[in-house]
């Protein structure tokens, strides 16, 4: 027995030693139960509808595949035997008060194309929504409710956010109200492909459909930003989700509260990345920067004497370490107002005053772009427009449709269309304008993959697209 012990004794020491260190790890683990008790009240939950067509599909529009959406947005082609007429389409996501008298902020995504937005509040309330206006490029919606003295959440300064910081959501996943998940902020100022103009908060917190529009806590119980988005391949959380910031979703409701629209600044330029050719044909040092490939005729770059060719290194003291920096710093200056931009040009640096416009193709106040709109010509996934003589000798090329923008979830990024790609033929028929490409898309039988040839940094290649989800 003696020795039994003797034996025993130094496991038993380790176990409770083991014990003791994870019993002391759980206990220096944040505790979110005061957050959310002072936040929750804040939280509600926003409910959708809208009349959509029943002849998108066999089923209904809300049986069709969310990939075909993404791609041809909501004029899908009709099918055989499909359903006419109108039908309502449900959605539920999440939002927050942000001010007492009935000012409530949510995704631009989760009220768009709503014939009716009803607001539950936490007291169980459910009250008639009225969208003040909506921003699509920050994802940011403004709704209001007729109610006083709602309780608020308090604001706080996502410009202070560092990676591997403690923060929290509350929203509807799925519908279930009043739902806490938590995680730590994976990486700041993350830009999407198909978002310029906000620079994410990456998190591993928990976000799945109907969270959207729902607020991102710090531990202090402050509101730091909006959940927006999720990088998924099964439709729900993978462990990377993305929230506005909420300094960029203040700005935006701000503006939309006093003037019924957002401003922001424009150079009217096309830029490009700087890749490590060319690079090294322009004398640059490594691949930062961004790459001017166009200047519009008329535009506060032209006017500055901005030129295809140049490459944009820094605005108003601010590196430009990749091109897709560039539209989030401008877009946040204020038309009227002057950045200094520092060039290369023919392997010398210089600097350009340009006097900052504002964008040609403001979204009204109800969210709708107007017809100006040079990112809505296409709901291919991907944003397009025609080529200008100046780009078809800049190419050497012909014919063909310009990739401005592409929407990482959609079938032409699964394909590897990537902005700045050409796309010269689809389907073997050539393509020589950007309508003619989207009335090819339409026309297309989604059951087999479609050869689409493209030009990139001057080398043609095919790619396959496939239209059909699982294929």
């Amino acid at each position: 027995m003696e020795r039994m012990t003797r034996w025993f004794a130094p496991w038993l020491l380790m176990a409770v030693t083991l014990l003791s260190v994870q019993t002391a790890q759980a206990r220096d683990l944040p505790d979110f139960t005061g957050l959310v008790k002072q936040a929750a009240p804040g939280v509600v939950n926003i409910a959708t509808t809208s009349s959509v067509s029943a002849s998108s599909g066999p089923y209904g529009q809300q049986d069709v595949p969310e990939i075909f959406r993404r791609f041809f947005g909501d004029q899908m082609p009709p099918m055989p035997g499909a359903p006419q007429g109108e039908e309502e389409r449900k959605s539920l996501g999440s939002g927050f008060v942000i001010r007492k008298d009935g000012y409530i902020l949510t995704n631009a995504h989760v009220v768009k194309d709503a014939d009716e937005i009803m607001v539950r509040l936490n007291d169980r309330r459910e009250l008639p929504a009225k969208l003040v206006g909506s921003d699509a490029r920050t994802d940011v919606a403004l709704l209001k409710v007729d109610a006083d003295d709602l309780p608020t959440l308090k604001i706080g300064n996502s410009d202070d956010l560092e990676a591997g910081e403690w923060v929290a959501a509350i929203g509807s996943p799925f519908g279930f109200d009043h739902s806490v998940t938590a995680g730590i902020v994976s990486a700041i100022n993350r830009t999407l492909p198909s978002e310029t103009y906000v620079p994410f908060i990456q998190t591993d917190v928990a976000i799945n459909p109907g969270n959207s529009g729902g607020p991102l806590f710090n531990l202090d119980g402050e509101v730091v930003g909006i959940n927006s988005q999720i990088y998924t391949r099964s439709g729900g959380f993978m462990g990377l989700s993305f929230a506005v910031p909420i300094s960029v979703a203040m700005n935006v409701a701000d503006q939309l509260r006093t003037e019924g629209h957002v401003s922001r600044g424009w150079l009217g330029v096309v830029i490009q990345p700087v890749s490590k050719d060319l690079a090294e044909s322009f004398g640059l040092d490594g691949t930062k920067g961004a790459l001017v490939s166009d200047v519009s005729d008329d535009s506060p770059a032209q006017k500055a004497g901005l030129k295809a060719g140049d490459v944009i290194l820094s605005a108003d003291g601010s590196d430009i370490d990749d091109s897709t920096t560039l539209p989030r710093l401008i877009g946040q200056v204020a038309p009227g107002d002057e950045v200094s931009l520092q060039v290369m040009r023919g392997g010398d640096q210089r600097k350009v005053d340009v006097t900052v416009g504002d964008w040609p193709d403001q979204t009204a106040a109800d969210g709708s772009p107007s017809s100006a709109s040079s990112n809505d010509q296409t709901k291919l996934g991907i944003a397009i427009s025609d080529l200008s003589d100046q780009e078809k000798q800049q190419l050497d090329i012909d014919n063909g449709a310009l990739v401005r923008r592409v929407d990482p979830r959609g079938a032409a990024a699964a394909a590897g269309i990537q902005p700045g790609d050409v796309v010269v033929s689809f389907d073997q028929k050539a393509i020589d304008s950007a309508d003619q490409l989207i009335d090819a898309v339409k026309q297309a039988d989604g059951d087999r993959a479609i050869p689409v040839r493209i030009v990139r940094d001057g080398t043609s290649l095919f790619v396959a697209l496939r239209l059909k989800v699982g294929d």
